[in-house]
Protein backbone atom coordinates (compact mmCIF):
# COMPACT_ATOMS: atom_id res chain seq x y z
CA UNK A 1 0.00 0.00 0.00
CA UNK A 2 1.64 3.24 -0.85
CA UNK A 3 2.20 5.82 1.72
CA UNK A 4 -0.30 8.80 -0.08
CA UNK A 5 -3.19 5.71 0.36
CA UNK A 6 -2.29 6.24 4.46
CA UNK A 7 -1.90 10.27 4.71
CA UNK A 8 -5.01 10.58 2.61
CA UNK A 9 -7.14 8.26 5.01
CA UNK A 10 -6.08 10.73 7.81
CA UNK A 11 -6.69 13.84 5.56
CA UNK A 12 -10.01 13.61 7.22
CA UNK A 13 -9.70 14.18 11.05
CA UNK A 14 -6.28 12.17 13.00
CA UNK A 15 -6.67 9.03 14.39
CA UNK A 16 -5.57 6.21 16.19
CA UNK A 17 -3.49 2.78 13.68
CA UNK A 18 -6.72 0.87 14.71
CA UNK A 19 -9.00 3.09 13.51
CA UNK A 20 -7.33 4.19 10.60
CA UNK A 21 -7.39 -0.02 9.56
CA UNK A 22 -10.58 0.05 10.57
CA UNK A 23 -11.59 2.53 7.62
CA UNK A 24 -9.48 1.44 5.38
CA UNK A 25 -11.12 -2.46 5.69
CA UNK A 26 -14.15 -0.96 5.40
CA UNK A 27 -13.32 1.38 2.53
CA UNK A 28 -12.22 -1.80 0.48
CA UNK A 29 -14.69 -4.27 2.04
CA UNK A 30 -13.75 -7.58 1.35
CA UNK A 31 -9.85 -6.83 -0.44
CA UNK A 32 -9.14 -5.38 3.36
CA UNK A 33 -9.61 -8.52 4.78
CA UNK A 34 -5.95 -9.56 3.60
CA UNK A 35 -4.51 -6.22 4.67
CA UNK A 36 -1.27 -6.74 7.13
CA UNK A 37 -1.84 -4.37 10.40
CA UNK A 38 1.62 -4.68 10.81
CA UNK A 39 2.31 -2.78 7.39
CA UNK A 40 0.47 -0.20 8.56
CA UNK A 41 2.02 0.83 11.91
CA UNK A 42 5.84 0.07 9.70
CA UNK A 43 4.18 2.81 7.68
CA UNK A 44 2.97 5.24 10.13
CA UNK A 45 6.42 4.88 11.61
CA UNK A 46 7.99 5.78 8.49
CA UNK A 47 5.25 9.36 7.47
CA UNK A 48 6.54 10.22 11.24
CA UNK A 49 9.84 10.18 10.43
CA UNK A 50 9.68 11.71 7.11
CA UNK A 51 7.72 14.54 9.10
CA UNK A 52 4.62 13.70 6.88
CA UNK A 53 2.39 12.94 10.38
CA UNK A 54 2.84 14.57 13.64
CA UNK A 55 2.21 11.81 16.78
CA UNK A 56 0.76 12.86 19.88
CA UNK A 57 -0.17 10.95 22.80
CA UNK A 58 -4.11 10.30 23.56
CA UNK A 59 -5.06 9.45 27.30
CA UNK A 60 -7.97 7.36 26.80
CA UNK A 61 -8.76 6.42 30.00
CA UNK A 62 -8.85 2.43 31.33
CA UNK A 63 -6.15 0.65 30.20
CA UNK A 64 -5.06 1.91 27.18
CA UNK A 65 -3.56 5.44 27.83
CA UNK A 66 -0.85 5.88 25.89
CA UNK A 67 -2.18 5.19 22.48
CA UNK A 68 -1.13 7.18 19.84
CA UNK A 69 -2.97 9.76 17.30
CA UNK A 70 -1.60 11.10 13.91
CA UNK A 71 -2.25 13.93 12.34
CA UNK A 72 -1.26 15.48 9.24
CA UNK A 73 1.59 18.15 8.76
CA UNK A 74 1.91 20.80 6.82
CA UNK A 75 3.68 18.50 4.72
CA UNK A 76 1.64 15.76 4.77
CA UNK A 77 -1.33 17.35 3.28
CA UNK A 78 0.81 18.73 0.07
CA UNK A 79 1.72 15.30 -0.38
CA UNK A 80 -1.64 14.00 -0.68
CA UNK A 81 -3.21 17.03 -2.63
CA UNK A 82 -0.27 16.26 -5.27
CA UNK A 83 -1.32 12.21 -5.11
CA UNK A 84 -4.93 13.43 -5.38
CA UNK A 85 -4.24 14.99 -8.43
CA UNK A 86 -1.95 12.79 -9.89
CA UNK A 87 -3.17 10.90 -13.15
CA UNK A 88 -2.52 7.23 -12.02
CA UNK A 89 -2.57 5.42 -15.44
CA UNK A 90 -1.53 3.45 -16.83
CA UNK A 91 -0.41 1.53 -14.10
CA UNK A 92 -3.93 1.28 -12.71
CA UNK A 93 -4.01 0.13 -9.06
CA UNK A 94 -7.71 0.30 -8.62
CA UNK A 95 -8.04 -0.48 -4.58
CA UNK A 96 -5.76 2.78 -5.06
CA UNK A 97 -7.65 4.80 -7.31
CA UNK A 98 -10.96 3.78 -5.08
CA UNK A 99 -9.26 5.09 -1.89
CA UNK A 100 -8.44 8.01 -3.61
CA UNK A 101 -12.03 8.81 -4.01
CA UNK A 102 -13.24 8.23 -0.73
CA UNK A 103 -10.39 9.99 1.01
CA UNK A 104 -10.75 13.17 -1.44
CA UNK A 105 -14.72 13.31 -0.56
CA UNK A 106 -14.51 11.93 2.93
CA UNK A 107 -11.82 15.06 3.70
CA UNK A 108 -13.42 17.63 0.95
CA UNK A 109 -9.86 17.57 -0.66
CA UNK A 110 -11.08 17.36 -4.21
CA UNK A 111 -14.53 16.41 -5.80
CA UNK A 112 -14.35 12.82 -6.65
CA UNK A 113 -16.27 13.33 -10.39
CA UNK A 114 -13.48 15.94 -10.80
CA UNK A 115 -11.06 13.73 -9.99
CA UNK A 116 -12.25 10.71 -11.85
CA UNK A 117 -12.89 12.86 -15.59
CA UNK A 118 -9.31 14.15 -15.32
CA UNK A 119 -8.53 10.63 -15.08
CA UNK A 120 -10.32 9.73 -18.20
CA UNK A 121 -9.08 12.26 -20.14
CA UNK A 122 -5.66 10.53 -19.64
CA UNK A 123 -7.07 6.96 -20.69
CA UNK A 124 -8.89 8.74 -23.73
CA UNK A 125 -5.61 10.31 -25.04
CA UNK A 126 -3.62 6.70 -24.52
CA UNK A 127 -6.53 4.96 -26.33
CA UNK A 128 -5.97 7.32 -28.95
CA UNK A 129 -2.43 6.71 -29.38
CA UNK A 130 -3.16 3.23 -28.66
CA UNK A 131 -5.75 2.68 -31.39
CA UNK A 132 -3.46 4.91 -34.06
CA UNK A 133 -0.34 3.10 -33.67
CA UNK A 134 -2.40 -0.79 -33.39
CA UNK A 135 -3.71 0.82 -37.47
CA UNK A 136 0.02 1.42 -38.13
CA UNK A 137 1.36 -2.37 -37.18
CA UNK A 138 0.68 -4.71 -40.03
CA UNK A 139 -1.81 -7.22 -39.79
CA UNK A 140 -0.88 -10.09 -37.25
CA UNK A 141 1.99 -8.84 -36.68
CA UNK A 142 3.08 -9.03 -32.72
CA UNK A 143 3.42 -5.63 -31.73
CA UNK A 144 -0.51 -5.64 -32.91
CA UNK A 145 -1.28 -8.01 -30.77
CA UNK A 146 0.16 -6.66 -27.85
CA UNK A 147 -1.28 -2.71 -29.03
CA UNK A 148 -4.41 -5.08 -29.13
CA UNK A 149 -4.56 -5.50 -25.79
CA UNK A 150 -3.30 -2.25 -24.13
CA UNK A 151 -6.42 -0.78 -26.32
CA UNK A 152 -8.69 -3.63 -24.65
CA UNK A 153 -7.29 -2.59 -21.39
CA UNK A 154 -7.60 0.64 -21.91
CA UNK A 155 -11.31 0.04 -22.52
CA UNK A 156 -11.95 -1.67 -19.84
CA UNK A 157 -10.29 1.23 -17.01
CA UNK A 158 -12.85 3.47 -19.46
CA UNK A 159 -15.43 1.19 -18.34
CA UNK A 160 -14.60 0.92 -15.33
CA UNK A 161 -14.56 4.70 -14.84
CA UNK A 162 -17.76 5.16 -16.12
CA UNK A 163 -19.05 3.18 -13.10
CA UNK A 164 -17.04 5.41 -10.38
CA UNK A 165 -18.74 8.11 -12.06
CA UNK A 166 -21.81 6.96 -11.93
CA UNK A 167 -21.65 5.58 -8.18
CA UNK A 168 -20.28 9.26 -7.30
CA UNK A 169 -23.15 10.99 -9.12
CA UNK A 170 -25.55 9.18 -7.11
CA UNK A 171 -23.86 9.74 -3.91
CA UNK A 172 -23.99 13.24 -4.29
CA UNK A 173 -27.55 13.35 -5.13
CA UNK A 174 -28.71 11.19 -2.44
CA UNK A 175 -30.55 8.80 -4.46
Amino acid sequence: MRQEVVLAMLAKEPSHGYELRARLRDALGPLGDTMNAGQIYVTLTRLEKAGLLAVERSADGGDQSDRKVYALTADGQQRVAEWIAEVSWPRPDLAEFHLKLIAAASAGLADPLTVVDTQRRELLRRLRDAQRAAMAEPHRSDAALLLEGVVLRLQADLRWLEACEHNWTHRRSGS
